[in-house]
């Protein structure tokens, strides 16, 4: 099944992809050959994970998620799912 997730690289920077294969697609990552951004942020750690049906689902979620801000995916991160409305509002000031 399709997967969109997010990883923390080790200089606690967040990278956003999808794939087919999550377990195979975190193995690449885990040996550097995954992307160069993540290839030169060793190690990292999967911190999220949705699964869809369709790769081409993933793969919008993905870019949707790449637009956020860093507050905005930590929120998603930490299940806060209730708050991301909020955070997409024009001059949004919600707290962490």
């Amino acid at each position: 099944m399709p997967f969109v997730y997010i990883l923390r690289c080790s200089d606690d920077s967040y990278y956003v992809g999808s794939t087919r294969n999550l377990d195979h697609r975190m193995e690449q990552h885990a040996s550097g050959a995954g992307s160069s951004y993540t290839g030169k942020r060793l190690p990292v750690t999967l911190v999220f994970a949705e699964e869809y049906n369709r790769i081409d689902e993933a793969y919008a979620r993905e870019k949707q998620i790449q637009g956020w801000s860093r507050r905005k995916r930590e929120a998603l991160i930490r299940g806060e799912y209730q708050r991301l409305p909020k955070m997409s509002e024009r001059g949004s000031r919600v707290q962490p």
